[in-house]
């Protein structure tokens, strides 16, 4: 049997770059059992309400949602079960003391598989504020009618 190649998108938290300041981004492995394995391949995850934290060290991925295996038996996961990250000791480290400062989380923003391997991209992120997130779409809005009148303008049309 081929060695899988390349990345397959399973799940992506689109709100959370909505919702937070994204400051870094770490990849992670996770630690899964079987069933849970063979429902991600079947492309079935949700980040909505997922958070990390570090605990005594470890890091932990909690409330993503991971349905059951419609086939698998009594051996079956619990959906939002807490499951274990794999980083360096100095990843850890380095997350646990921005993690000390004020406002500061650990967001999931999404889960893949990286050459037959399920990896978690997490981000070091800062919640916005309301008016943040208008001046956001405000901007993006500007930036695209921006690139439409370039586009009128080079098709000929007159404004």
């Amino acid at each position: 049997m081929a060695k899988e190649q390349g990345t397959k998108l399973i799940a992506q938290n689109k709100k959370a770059r909505h919702d937070y300041h994204i400051e870094t981004t770490w990849e992670a492995g996770i630690v899964l059992v079987g069933t849970e394995v063979k429902s991600l391949r079947q492309g079935r995850a949700s980040l909505v309400d997922g958070f990390a934290e570090i605990d005594n060290g470890e890091a932990w991925l909690l409330q993503v949602h991971i349905p059951e295996y419609s086939q698998g038996t009594w051996t079956n996961h619990a959906s939002r079960r807490k499951r274990k990250l794999l980083l360096n000791r100095h990843e850890i480290d380095k997350i646990e003391r921005k993690l000390s400062d004020q406002g500061y989380t650990l967001v999931p923003l999404s889960l893949y598989f990286k050459d037959g391997r399920a990896k978690v991209e997490l981000a070091l992120a800062k919640g916005k504020k309301s008016y943040d997130k208008r001046h956001t779409l405000a901007a993006k809005q500007a930036d695209r009618e921006k690139v439409q009148a370039v586009q009128r303008r080079l098709k000929g049309y007159k404004d």
